[in-house]
């Protein structure tokens, strides 16, 4: 998945918001000014206690980024109750953060705290309203998307370890069951995710039943006899017959009750769930009608490029028909599996070495290209986090089956947008930061930020001379306009009616996808309404920064210490980086 990731990006699935009578209002109270800041604790101290509760809530948040002395035992717990407990906890947080006020010395460590730690409680609030954790039933965002990957990453190394991970794995029929009951709860409230994006679960539900599951996974990682059978044992008696009742339970009960409508606003309070759902991935907030037309723009820019590529190296070819041929053409196809791993792992040799012609930032943990596991074949790319310390690289998986359908195009730009300068750089830069941030900087993520620089990154390649040759920049161009296409295909699925099949054909006329791979785009956009947009906001917010810098310092501006401001505070709100950016432009001039 280009990230939720979801795709994800190591997004913790965890994080999802219940509505509350009363907070909306809290979230948009503005804040104080530092002038009436009141007595009480420090920003630092909250942003210490909000992290130590974060990760007692969210426990694989430690397995995923290997935090030092952490326990490897627990999951969240996804009870009502719980995420009531934390909602509550939430809003107090909010209240004395607004109590404080905002600091004013822009890039301090207060003031970057201050703003990510307000930012997300804000917009977690505002998020409420769509009531989540009811309608987590889709192929992309039910739990099986999600909670496998974290037993690939459990230790085992020591005794201890695989106690804990015997210990973690007798809790996951105990978070499936609950799962099951929060979507019967769902159901019963009026909520529930689209029939279509649900359709595909039971199979990939019961894909998990197979041997080649992270689940069992763990057995082929440890020599120890007793833990090998144990964990087989617990898997047998335990977790199959769990996965097996969800698989029957989305068979029988929820695919019959689910909705038929694409649109969230179908689901209570929808039409108040989209405009939040925008804010919490931007951290902007335009329009649905401003993001539309904006798309429309975006994608006459980008075929205008395309145009000029395909005049001069591919005899005028129509766009939409090159674009087609480009899964089906032999000459654009891979042969083989092994093909397709060898060329994303010379473009990552490539970009690696490339770095610090762009960078004086860059970090030490190194990442990895593996194909996705068996029951996880499909999608376009989706990067997991390196360690904290650096020693654990990132793994960006990639899809290599059927690669006579695969287009060569594309998969380059791809690679740049998951590895170098993409996702893994910002983000290993981001956990190996220190004590220069708060560990929050180092661990929240926002879409807009994040997806956004991995946009910027595809166009940073093509600066650096990283694509192979027409080809390679004709797929560039294609990502482009595909996360262009979003921003119509996003708000015309939630606010204009859009069907699923308008929205398939819309992506198939601008992008290089493979058909199959954009049919589980299309699906993405519908389960995951707003999160589509971030990637084109963000990127053009980056790239608007960078002109405005380079326009105002003229000759004396340095694309290295650009790129070293934007990433030097970890995953900022946009606007935060706005108002870093600018006080470094003034600084320089």
């Amino acid at each position: 998945m280009p990230k939720l990731a979801a795709s994800i990006k190591l997004i913790v699935w965890g994080l999802i918001w219940l509505i509350a009578a009363g907070c909306e209002k809290a979230a948009q109270e503005p804040t104080k000014p530092a002038e009436s800041r009141q007595a009480g604790r420090s920003v630092e101290a909250i942003a210490d206690e909000y992290l130590a509760a974060m990760l007692q809530r969210y426990p694989e948040t430690a397995t995923y980024y290997s935090l030092p002395g952490a326990r490897h035992d627990d999951l969240t717990d996804n009870s009502m109750g719980a995420l009531a407990a934390w909602q509550t906890r939430e809003d107090a947080w909010l209240r004395e953060l607004g109590e404080i006020g905002a600091p004013t010395d822009i890039g301090s460590r207060d003031w970057v705290t201050y703003g990510i730690l307000r930012g997300r409680l804000a917009s977690a609030v505002d998020r409420r309203i769509c009531r989540d954790e009811l309608w987590r039933a889709s192929g992309i965002t039910a739990w099986h998307t999600s909670l496998p990957f974290v037993f690939d990453l459990q230790p085992l190394d020591a005794d201890e370890q695989r106690e804990q991970a015997l210990q973690r794995l007798g809790k996951v029929a105990r978070y499936i069951e609950t799962e099951t009951r929060n979507l019967r709860e769902g159901l019963e409230l009026g909520y529930s995710a689209p029939r279509v994006t649900v359709a595909p679960v039971p199979d990939e539900i019961r894909a998990l039943l197979g041997d080649n599951n992270p689940f069992i996974g763990m057995t082929r990682r440890s020599d120890d006899s007793d833990f090998v059978s144990a964990v087989r044992r617990i898997f047998a008696d335990e977790v199959a017959p769990a996965i097996e009742r969800f698989a029957r339970f989305v068979d029988e009960e929820y695919l019959p009750a689910a909705r038929d409508e694409i649109a969230v606003s179908a689901n209570p309070d929808g039409a108040a769930c989209y405009p939040a759902l925008v804010r919490y991935y931007t951290t902007i907030s335009p329009t649905a009608d401003e993001i539309h037309e904006l798309g429309l723009q975006q994608v006459g820019k980008i075929r205008a490029e395309m145009r000029v590529v395909l005049d001069q190296y591919f005899d005028g070819a129509a766009i939409e028909t090159f674009l087609q041929n480009l899964n089906i053409d032999p000459r654009y196809t891979f042969r083989s599996e092994a093909d397709v791993l060898q060329y994303s792992l010379d473009a990552l040799d490539d970009a690696r070495d490339a770095m610090p012609r762009m960078f004086g930032l860059l970090p030490k943990a190194d990442v990895l290209i593996k194909p996705y596991p068996a029951y996880r074949e499909s999608g376009t790319g989706e990067y997991h986090s390196s360690s904290e310390d650096g020693t654990r690289p990132g793994i960006y998986y990639i899809a290599v089956v059927r690669p006579e359908n695969r287009s060569r195009a594309i998969q380059q730009s791809v690679l740049f947008h998951e590895t170098y300068p993409g996702h893994h750089l910002q983000g290993a830069i981001a956990l190996e930061l220190g004590d220069r941030v708060h560990p929050l900087a180092r661990y929240l993520w926002n879409a807009g930020y994040g997806e956004g620089w991995g946009l910027y990154s595809e166009r940073l390649a093509d600066e650096l001379g990283l694509y192979g040759g027409p080809l390679d920049r004709m797929g560039m161009l294609a990502d482009q306009a595909a996360r262009a296409a979003r921003l119509v295909v996003d708000t015309g699925l939630h606010t204009r009616g859009w069907t699923r099949q308008q929205a398939v054909d819309y992506m198939l006329a601008n992008s290089a996808w493979p058909p199959g791979d954009i049919e589980s785009e299309v699906n993405r956009y519908i389960s995951l309404p707003g999160q589509a947009n971030a990637y084109m906001l963000g990127m053009l917010e980056i790239r608007r920064l960078r002109a405005l810098a380079e326009a105002r310092l003229g000759e004396i501006f340095d694309i290295r210490q650009f790129h070293d401001r934007v990433l030097e505070n970890g995953m900022i709100p946009l606007p935060m980086l706005d108002a870093s950016v600018m006080t470094w432009i003034e600084g320089n001039r």
